[in-house]
């Protein structure tokens, strides 16, 4: 199979399409042959993939060649079979003929040979030379066209097309082409079943798999070919591992350590081959090559990265194995060759924008990768010649460089004999190199950038190392724990280093060298001897030009870190960015570079102060710091210097920590140019002291603890500090400022501080922000504490949502102000009106009450207002039960108070007692009311109004500290009558006596005796006999219970009526009087006047006097006249007709007992009727005669008109001289009457 592979490799280099044969039969093809080239390539092919379904292919690649070319010669069986992919795939016959016979005799033999071959795919295309001008040669082409079409084609297929040379038809390259791919298509199927054939055989033919992927390569099916070669990479691979059988890894030619991954001519097969395979070294990298060159060529560079990241990892695993083989640090060497061929060839813009977000993310992650691979393993190259002091300890290096193995050489190499001067110099480097101590003093030991010791590592894998320099081989285990002497040499006293200085160069001189025993190898040896060795190993130039000098490295080093950095800033993972911008920012620190280093350094302190890894943020800080001081950047350096105090106490000595905060107090008393803010929220915090919130009222000033934890080690003073205070109930409301009116010094942990609280609106409030002045400088904090107990020093446990500090309730629920009775007081009498003045938890010390009342209501200021304990006075509304449970004077033994009081321009003044405890004041006033009460009657019952005997007090009381609280409340308090007329008449006598009941109610919550009662009658009623109004004595005093009734009797009689004038000059109703007492308790309701009860005795009496009007009406069942109204025409009543309407008066009594006046005899009428419904033909008023006899009689008539039809109401007749009691309507007029519309005119009937 060998002897095939240059062949081979030839064929895969120069072939990239597919041929198609041409058979030309009539030596047509020298004049198509332009044309036929012109189609190429053709435009759109659909072809068969692996698994038979269709695929299009965009500008298929083709060749047509002629079957006398020496390219397509015949081939041995064995070589065909190999091959076959370059074979044509299709076989275009060119034809002519102009005779029949011609084609019989001579063409059609000859076709028939070449095409009995099953295996070739083939058409004809017959080329028409007839000029159309010719019809008998066109007619000819034509006959032998149709001929050739019967003996070749069939139903199945078409296998003829015709070529005119002189003008081809418009769709004859169209039948060409699909012609053509289906030859192509069939070929290609044929041919991909009969290496799947072959492959199963499992033959040794192992190029089976790559002829098969070539030629889909070829045919442009790249899916396909990418999968031959991954199943080819997998019969290797299992190749490969099959045991007991050793084969040659490879990799040990000069140039082998430049990785191959993208370029599979690197070496030609037959130079790889072993035996029956290749050596897994060389092959593994060209099967990717080959693989990434079909995923270019699918424009899927993602997927390049992604299988090279895998190949690179998987790759290195292999060269481990085979490491004690391969030249010193090959894999190291290979992996950094590897990472950036595959960065390059990825790296160009064709391919940018070609993917989605989402996987255009994840490219650059693998880019990232790749950087961050060939950075590790750059470093590790690095250290091992020595760089590793220009090497930052950062933890992200010392993390990656500890978990990467030293190289595993068979035999570690050997110092070369003329190096001796290099071995000083790399000595002279790393005594010379003393670790950096970092701002503020801060001493840290280096991190560790190896596994373990290179020293003893080397000196391990030396090829005869016996007993050796035992002093050395413990010199170096003392003073190398990282992998350098730099450490050591730092922590040594200065005579003990010279000392040991000196006994290395004893030891080491070649005078004192032993031949026999082979002396350990120091660190600069061991740095000498890898140098000269990857000097042979590295065939890259620029690779070696990156590690011949540290200021190479570090430029190859800043190259690969800032690649690897943007990358991922570019990808899902711009975590890994900023950390490795954190090391850029390392090199450019070191160059004095401060302006760039501190940019960097501040994305990479936020990451860490954001995921909380105080550690590295600890390590990272105090360079940040000092690029700050470098640049003069003092509000950067103070919040650095802030956030080192923030962190960690264990991450810093006190030492440190107390420099943080000299550079703080500094800075912040120094001339500053642009003082500005200071956020150290990390650094102070503060809550309010552990228990329920502050409680005031609306308006009440106070005092405000806070407790404050400091982070500072020292004390500190501040020139002033201030808390704000932030409402919830309103977001709109502005945040206040509570100050601290001296300077405050605080001391490390716990503090508590107070300051002034004015009047706060109603709510609840939280802590906002906590400012203050240390010098020149302004701070400020926002971060909360839960406030532990009180010995727990412990400042940065942070709670959410904040707890509120300060409650301030509204004015309603201090004080509360009630009537104390709820029952009617006496009108027109001075009462006491009780106050009752209950606090809540709340002290009235000098309070003071402004009292005004409302119109109809007098305070009598002579008299003395009373103030006393209130008890349970009457406890007559559920609110006074309910407020009272929680007082302190509830209880049956509180102690009673009592005092007089002087009312003052409106106000009193509460006196000291009443501060704390519920009182009720009683204030002495007189409702006036001027109305004369007015009975009611059977007939006209009462109707009385609740606002009619209703005033108001308007209450204002002005208490708190400074009279900032005012409670304001108007009182209703009722006043009434003590008593409610209302009459009836109890019985008639046969000789007209009335016995008239007068009821009496009581209105008061009190008890009332009557000690007489008159009435003054009206005109029209007299008293019976000589009587002067008054029942009988006996019957008084008469007491009447609260609420109840009584009753008195009064015999009276009709009187005569006098005329109309005298009656204006006397009284129109009737007077009832009342002389009666009252006895009744103020804590009740009504009560006697205060007038009395303060002037009289105890046993004397004042009575009081009530009066009241009743209006007494005459009996309407004695009339004097009848009116009746008439019967109306049987007719009915229409409307435009004339009806008379008729009344009879009749008398009924006498002239001497009708009590009417009239003038001789004559009675006046009138009659109303509503002018839209009625028009009247006659006097609507007038006077008629009327004899004074009694049973005389007279009909009044009146000629009306009705205007309107329908239910109206008739006329009505009216005596306006006459009492309505002295008329009896008999029999009444209807109240509506019926009329009928006009009747219909002849003069508009229609005839039938």
């Amino acid at each position: 199979m060998a002897s095939y592979l240059a062949q081979f490799q030839s064929i895969k280099n120069s072939c990239d399409h597919v041929v198609i044969a041409v058979e030309d039969v009539s030596d047509l093809w020298p004049n198509i042959k332009s044309r036929f080239e012109e189609r190429l390539p053709f435009k759109r092919a659909s072809l068969n993939n692996k698994t038979r379904n269709p695929v299009f292919v965009e500008n298929f690649p083709a060749e047509f060649i002629l079957t006398t070319d020496s390219r397509l010669r015949s081939r041995f069986p064995q070589e065909q079979s190999l091959f076959w992919f370059r074979e044509p795939y299709a076989t275009v016959v060119l034809v002519t003929c102009e005779d029949l016979d011609e084609f019989k005799t001579i063409l059609k033999p000859r076709l028939k040979l070449i095409t009995q071959n099953d295996e070739k795919e083939w058409f004809i295309v017959f080329v028409s030379r007839a000029h159309p001008s010719n019809d008998n040669a066109v007619k000819m082409a034509k006959k032998v066209y149709a001929k050739i079409e019967v003996d070749f084609s069939s139903k199945k297929r078409e296998r003829c097309c015709k070529y005119d040379i002189h003008g081809p038809e418009a769709n004859f390259w169209e039948d060409l082409e699909s012609k053509i791919m289906e030859c192509v298509r069939n070929t290609l199927d044929r041919r991909v079943q009969f290496y799947e054939d072959e492959i199963r055989k499992l033959t040794e033919q192992r190029f089976m798999p790559e002829s098969l992927a070539f030629m889909f390569e070829m045919a442009h099916l790249y899916e396909d070919a990418l999968r031959e070669y991954d199943e080819l990479e997998l019969c290797y691979l299992e190749t490969v591992n099959m045991p007991g059988k050793q084969r040659d890894f490879g990799g040990v030619d000069r140039g082998d350590d430049l990785a191959a991954l993208l370029n599979p001519e690197n070496k030609p097969l037959a130079q790889i081959v072993q035996d029956d395979s290749f050596r897994e070294f060389e092959f593994r990298q060209y099967l990717f090559a080959y693989q990434s060159k079909l995923l270019f060529k699918l424009n899927r560079p993602y997927e390049v990265a992604s299988r090279g990241y895998s190949f690179i990892i998987g790759f290195s695993q292999a060269l481990t194995l085979h490491e004690n083989m391969l030249p010193f640090c090959m894999r190291e060497v290979w992996v950094i060759t590897a990472c950036l061929a595959l960065i390059n060839a990825t790296a160009s813009p064709n391919y940018d924008g070609l993917v989605a977000l989402e996987i255009e993310k994840e490219f650059f992650r693998l880019k990232g990768d790749l950087y961050s691979l060939c950075r590790v393993k750059f470093m590790r190259l690095a250290y091992l010649i020595g760089y590793g002091t220009d090497i930052e300890r950062s933890p992200v290096n010392s993390a990656l460089l500890s978990m990467l193995p030293w190289p595993k050489p068979l035999v570690w190499p050997s110092v070369p004999p003329d190096a001796s001067s290099e071995v000083l110099e790399k000595e002279k480097v790393i005594l010379q190199a003393t670790p950096k101590i970092k701002h503020f003093g801060i001493q840290r030991k280096p991190l560790p950038l190896e596994p373990s010791v290179l020293l003893r590592e080397a000196n391990r894998r030396r090829a005869s190392l016996s007993a050796g320099n035992m002093f050395e081989m413990f010199d170096g285990r003392q003073n190398s724990s990282d992998g350098s002497a730099s450490d050591a040499s730092s922590r040594m006293p200065l005579s003990n280093k010279m000392n040991v200085i000196s006994m290395l160069r004893t030891n080491s001189s070649p005078g004192n060298f032993d031949g026999s025993v082979d002396r350990p190898m120091r660190l600069a040896e061991i740095f000498v001897a890898a140098e000269h060795d990857l000097k042979h190993t590295i065939s890259d130039a620029n690779l070696w030009k990156a590690l011949s000098s540290v200021e190479e490295f570090e430029q190859k080093y800043l190259e690969l870190t800032k690649g690897a950095a943007n990358n991922y800033h570019n990808s899902w993972w711009k975590r890994h960015g900023v950390v490795l911008d954190g090391e850029i920012a390392a090199v450019c620190f070191r160059h004095g570079n401060f302006d760039l280093a501190a940019k960097s350094y501040e994305k990479v302190c936020a990451l860490y102060a954001g995921e909380g890894w105080q550690e590295l943020l600890a390590d990272i800080l105090p360079n940040l710091a000092e690029c700050q001081k470098m640049l003069n950047d003092e509000a950067g350096y103070l919040a650095s210097c802030v956030r080192l105090l923030s962190l960690d106490k264990g991450l810093f000595s006190t030492k440190e920590r107390q420099a943080f905060q000299a550079e703080v107090i500094r800075l912040a008393h120094s001339e500053m140019k642009h003082p500005v803010p200071l956020d150290v929220s990390s650094l102070i915090t503060f809550s309010g002291n552990p228990g329920p919130p502050l409680e005031l009222c609306d308006g009440d000033p106070s005092t405000l603890s806070v407790t404050v934890w400091s982070g500072f080690p020292d004390n500190i003073t501040l020139d002033s500090l201030s808390v704000t205070l932030t409402a919830t109930f309103n977001a709109d409301e502005g945040a206040k400022a509570l100050r601290s009116s001296t300077a405050t010094i605080l001391k490390p942990g716990r503090n508590t501080i107070t300051v002034a609280l004015p009047p706060q609106r109603p709510g609840s409030y939280v802590l906002g922000v906590l400012t203050g002045q240390i010098g020149q400088l302004r701070f400020r904090s926002h971060s909360f504490s839960k406030g532990g107990p009180a010995d727990s020093d412990d400042f940065m446990s942070y709670e959410k949502p904040t707890r509120p500090i300060l409650k301030v309730f509204k004015p309603r629920s201090l004080v509360d102000l009630a009537a104390a009775i709820s029952s009617a007081l006496l009108i027109n009498e001075t009462q006491w009106v009780g106050v009752i003045v209950r606090p809540i938890d709340y002290s009235l010390k000098g309070a003071v009450l402004h009292i005004d009342t409302g119109p109809g209501l007098n305070i009598e200021e002579s008299h003395v207002i009373e103030m006393e304990t209130f008890g349970n006075i009457s406890q007559s509304s559920t609110e006074m039960a309910k407020s009272n449970g929680t007082q302190n004077n509830c209880s049956p033994s509180y102690k009673k108070e009592f005092q007089q009081l002087k009312l003052q321009d409106g106000r009193i003044e509460f006196p000291a007692w009443a501060s704390d405890t519920n009182s009720v004041l009683w204030i002495p006033v007189r409702a006036i009311n001027d109305k004369l009460p007015r009975g009611s009657s059977s007939v006209t019952p009462q109707k009385q109004s609740n606002l009619d005997g209703m005033r108001t007090i308007a209450l204002k009381l002005e208490f708190g500290v400074s009279y900032n609280q005012i409670f304001e409340r108007t009182v209703a308090v009722h006043f009434t009558d003590p008593f409610h007329v209302s009459t009836r008449v109890a019985d008639k006598c046969n000789d007209g006596t009335l016995l008239l009941q007068v009821i009496l109610h009581s209105q008061v919550k009190a008890t009332l005796t009557i000690y007489d009662a008159w009435l003054e009658l009206q005109d029209g009623f007299v008293h019976t006999g000589q009587g002067s109004g008054r029942p009988t004595s006996d019957f008084f005093p008469l007491v009447i219970s609260p609420t109840s009734r009584a009753g008195i009797m009064f015999s009276i009689c009709l009187g005569k009526v006098i005329g109309k004038d005298e009656a204006e000059a006397l009284q129109p109703e009737s007077i009832l009087n009342i002389r009666y007492g009252i006895y009744g308790e103020r804590t009740n309701g009504a009560h006697p006047p205060v007038a009395v009860e303060c002037t009289e005795p105890e046993d004397a009496r004042q009575d009081l006097i009530f009066k009241s009007a009743i209006v007494l009406q005459r009996p309407v069942l004695d009339p004097c006249l009848a009116v009746g109204f008439l019967p109306l025409p049987s007719t009915g009543l229409r409307v435009g007709q004339f009806v008379t309407v008729q009344w009879r008066v009749e008398r009924l009594k006498g002239f001497e007992d009708n009590g009417i006046s009239e003038h001789n005899g004559e009675v006046l009428y009138e009659v109303s009727a509503n002018s839209e419904n009625w028009m009247i033909a006659g006097r609507k008023r007038g006077h008629v005669s009327l004899s004074t006899n009694q049973g005389s009689r007279i009909i009044i008539s009146i000629l009306c008109v009705p205007l309107v039809a329908g239910y109206v109401r008739p006329p009505q007749l009216g005596l306006p001289n006459v009492d309505e009691s002295n008329i009896s309507c008999n029999p009444p007029g209807p109240h509506l009457v019926c009329v009928m519309p006009p009747a219909l005119s002849s003069s508009f009937c229609i005839p039938p």
